[in-house]
């Protein structure tokens, strides 16, 4: 598969050229992240049938989707698209809003990636959804549906509790009795802890993945609690901890997996770095790290040398 390249008449905006597409292929986002149609070399760099984008059909989740039942469950991607200067902004300087911005795209695409082979690995019976901001139009997205496989959803409210919380109420609506979200910034996650916490939700009303942070990566819910939602200190080490209480006080038990870094400070950057080194080390089929995203991490570790 080449390496996409735009026309003269269409510059990409980001400088940061790291493999994006599939596990190694070279790409970056600036024309990705707009809304409009989607472009020839767009096309064929991502391996999508041209035709298939133009009628635009509503997607399959799989050549064999799964019957929507009572007790099939949806696992969504929560994801902003990676615009320069609106995604992990805790990271600039010393990285550049484009260095940041094409090191969440790869994040993205690998969470796509890894939910991905859960589903099909351990046979879970869920649905996969891309959850998206600002808009589900931008070509990013457009993309990672046909490429990937997922349907996608938009964003909706003034914070990012509201925007889960009526992500949730959406799916539910839809039929499913589960809902099991995760967040693009752990792009190392187990598959085991997608199981662990889907067997969680068989006997809890949460399920909640901490971050080293006091935060959490992952939540599921069995039915609509926009109670949890609200009055939390978002972007906190209090995440968890007033999640829980909130829960506490409406009854709801709660179940916790595997505590998990996330990739929001320069600190949890640099611990990510030493992972990989650490990962390179293992035979190619035991490794974790997409070469894609192992690629963006040693660039990134090289040029933070001078900075």
């Amino acid at each position: 598969m080449g390496t996409a390249r735009p026309p003269t008449d269409d510059p990409l905006d980001v400088d940061l050229t790291i493999p994006v597409w599939s596990r190694r292929q070279p790409v970056a986002f600036g024309s990705l992240v707009q809304s409009r149609p989607i472009k020839t070399y767009e096309v064929r760099s991502a391996g999508v049938k041209e035709a298939n984008l133009k009628s635009r059909p509503a997607p399959s989740l799989s050549p064999h989707p799964l019957p929507l039942t009572p007790h099939l469950g949806a696992l969504v991607i929560f994801a902003k698209a990676p615009i320069p200067g609106e995604v992990k902004t805790r990271l600039c300087p010393p990285l550049t809003p484009d260095e940041a911005a094409t090191l969440h795209g790869s994040f993205v695409l690998d969470m796509l990636e890894r939910t991905k082979l859960a589903v099909a690995k351990l046979q879970l019976p869920f649905h996969r959804y891309l959850a998206c901001a600002p808009s589900s139009e931008l070509v990013f997205f457009k993309i990672m549906e046909e490429r990937q496989g997922v349907r996608l959803l938009d964003q909706v409210g003034e914070d990012v509790g509201q925007r889960m919380h009526h992500t949730f109420v959406d799916l539910f609506d839809k039929g499913y009795e589960q809902v099991l979200l995760v967040g693009t910034d752990v792009p190392t996650l187990p598959l085991s802890v997608y199981q662990e916490a889907i067997a969680m939700l068989g006997r809890s009303d949460i399920v909640l993945g901490p971050a080293l942070d006091g935060g959490y990566y992952l939540i599921g819910l069995t039915r609509p609690a926009e109670q949890l939602f609200t009055g939390i200190p978002w972007s906190t080490d209090q995440v968890v901890a007033v999640t829980q209480q909130k829960a506490k006080t409406l009854g709801l038990s709660v179940g916790l997996t595997t505590t998990w870094r996330d990739v929001d400070t320069i600190a949890d950057l640099h611990s990510l770095i030493t992972d990989c080194r650490e990962d390179n080390q293992k035979p190619k089929q035991d490794r974790t790290f997409s070469m894609r995203t192992a690629g963006a991490l040693q660039l990134l570790a090289t040029r933070l040398k001078t900075r």
